[in-house]
């Protein structure tokens, strides 16, 4: 019996209850599976659910918290769940410490190498597998061709459609070669916005022939390719929808554009149905309705369990025929048992109609599970842990060829051993997307670490006009002799750009270093020099100050474009 008719037998034996829960992947609080979500898990035999910052503590705590998910869901009858997470790299990770972070999109493109970008997703998928993490919604598709856009920015491969599909294809390739499924988003583009979806619901305007030549262009090659999944944006296109319905609602182009026209047939996955695009506009739980309508497989509530199982029951309830809920379960208990939720095609066939059968248990953290079992890792596997040096190196090597050199004059690079006044606005949640941002190193920390005689003023984001006036007294002081600026997404930030405009006036040489998005360096045309370094983690940081310091050389190309002066592709190299 082949695995589609196992499958098909498996979704027969299903009440639709059991069908319409495996449609929905829910968030939950807390850092520990409780009784509640126990019993939610039982009683509605949800699909997955997915991991933010909150659920997080250290890498073992999550390897445990996987396990006890998936056996909660064995011993209830439920089927292996999804256990999903945004670990994008860079600026957007939900697992900060203990596990190779590697650098951001943007970052990466910076580095210039595709090999890269496929090692690094692959690492990542490897280190998640092994902390029982199987979906992960990455790599970010979008074409960031609007240097105003708030909430993709960095999170992009830059402005290129060609480049973004090259470097995505090859980062999808990787966390699937992993054994971790795959999500291209924000289909069919959130690169050219104005407007963060999480807040309000954005619209896009372009024609059709438009997006074929650039939005569109990522996600076709990764579809052609073999991606597992897609994630749609809550974003209206008029071109695409006659009614004002952003993609996630519109039957045009979920089921339309993305099924009949481009011939995709993995599954289909919403955005959180709790962002303020979908929330505000049409309801979280009527919208849930409504999306299933429009083609999408599983609908992601991340925050309240209330309307997740209002959802629930509104989809159960609704007029929608069981056989369109049978094709997206079909394509989901597909997808699982290819990335081995369900075990191999002969363990397959043993599950039985009460779906209680067995199921292989590969979601207990390695960590865990060898130190439960007195086990010491072999140099071979320990290579293979989160954070791991070999991870660690990779990750380290990646970032080093990142930064980027916009613009050098006055010999003022590299810096000069002399008292420097280092000032970097602290890195912040600028979007839900970002979460909360630790901050466990500073620009003139990682200077001072190598040499650099250094003033360190590290300013909270919200604090930058009020801390202005002290800060250029010291600047203004004989003392200091150079002054190196670190912004954080300086042009959307008014006192920002002022801070460094007086900085400049005062006629000393100045060093620009754009700590995430680089478009904050056209605002600073006269600085002695200019640095992308595209991301405020602690690597981007140290990477960073041994550039600047000379102590590695600046090897990295813009992504975007900075105006008609320094071009996509642009970057002074330099050697030690």
């Amino acid at each position: 019996m082949n695995q589609e008719r196992k499958i098909d037998q498996l979704i027969k034996s299903m009440s639709l209850r059991q069908k319409i829960g495996q449609m929905f992947v829910c968030g939950f609080w807390g850092t520990e599976i409780s009784e509640e979500l126990r019993q939610f898990i039982s009683t509605h035999q949800i699909g997955g659910v997915i991991y933010f910052a909150r659920n997080v503590k250290t890498t073992e705590q999550v390897g445990r918290l996987s396990r006890d998910l998936q056996q909660a869901a064995a011993a209830s009858g439920t089927l292996p769940l999804w256990i999903s997470i945004d670990q994008e790299g860079g600026m957007v990770a939900r697992i900060t410490e203990g596990v190779a972070l590697m650098p951001g999109n943007m970052a990466l493109a910076a580095a210039g190498s595709a090999d890269w970008v496929y090692e690094s997703a692959r690492v990542s998928g490897e280190e998640l597998r092994s902390l029982g993490i199987n979906l992960n919604f990455a790599p970010v598709l979008d074409v960031n061709n609007n240097p105003l856009n708030p909430v993709i920015g960095v999170r992009s491969y830059g402005e290129s459609p060609e480049a973004v599909a090259e470097y995505g294809t090859h980062a999808f390739r990787g966390l699937q070669d992993a054994g971790v499924a795959a999500t291209a988003k924000h289909f069919p583009g959130h690169g050219d916005t104005a407007v963060d979806s999480h807040l309000d619901l954005p619209t896009i305007t372009h024609d059709r022939q438009r997006m074929d030549e650039v939005e569109l262009v990522p996600f076709k090659k990764a579809f052609a390719e073999g991606i597992d999944a897609v994630m749609s944006a809550h974003i209206y296109f008029p071109a695409l929808e006659p009614s004002k319905l952003p993609v996630t609602l519109s039957h045009a182009v979920l089921t339309g554009l993305l099924r009949e026209e481009l011939g995709y047939d993995g599954v289909v996955m919403t955005d959180c149905m709790e962002m303020k695009a979908i929330a505000e506009h049409y309801g979280t739980v009527k919208a849930a309705v409504m999306a299933v309508e429009a083609g999408a497989d599983t609908v992601l509530i991340s925050q309240t369990p209330q309307l997740q199982v209002e959802a629930m029951e509104a989809l159960e309830q609704s007029r929608i025929a069981e056989s369109r809920i049978d094709a997206s379960v079909r394509r989901l208990l597909a997808l699982k048992a290819k990335r081995g939720l369900l075990g191999s095609p002969a363990e397959l066939e043993t599950l039985r109609p009460e779906l209680d059968g067995q199921v292989v248990e590969d979601s207990h953290g390695l960590q865990d599970e060898l130190a439960q079992n007195g086990i010491q890792a072999a140099p071979g596997l320990r290579d293979k842990l989160p954070g791991s040096e070999a991870h660690m190196d990779l990750a380290r090597r990646i970032s080093e060829a990142s930064i980027t050199l916009v613009q050098a004059r006055d010999s003022i690079l590299p810096l000069k051993r002399q008292r420097t006044l280092v000032i970097s606005v602290a890195a912040a949640a600028l979007t839900i997307a970002d979460e909360a941002i630790a901050r466990t190193e500073s620009l003139g920390s990682a200077l001072a670490a190598l040499g650099i005689d250094v003033s360190d003023r590290q300013v909270p984001l919200a604090e930058v006009a009020e801390q202005a006036g002290r800060l250029m007294e010291e600047a203004g002081g004989g003392e200091v002799r150079q002054i190196v600026v670190g912004t954080y997404n300086a042009q959307f930030d008014p006192a920002q750009i002022k801070l460094v405009q007086d900085l400049l006036a005062l006629g000393k040489p100045v060093v620009v270093a754009a700590l995430r998005n680089p478009y904050d360096l056209m605002c600073f045309p006269e600085a002695s020099a200019l640095v992308a370094a595209y991301e405020s983690r602690p690597l981007a940081l140290v990477s960073t100050a041994k550039a600047i310091a000379g102590a590695i050389p600046f090897k990295g190309r813009l992504p975007v474009s900075l105006g008609v002066s320094y071009p996509a592709g642009w970057g002074l190299q330099t050697e030690t």
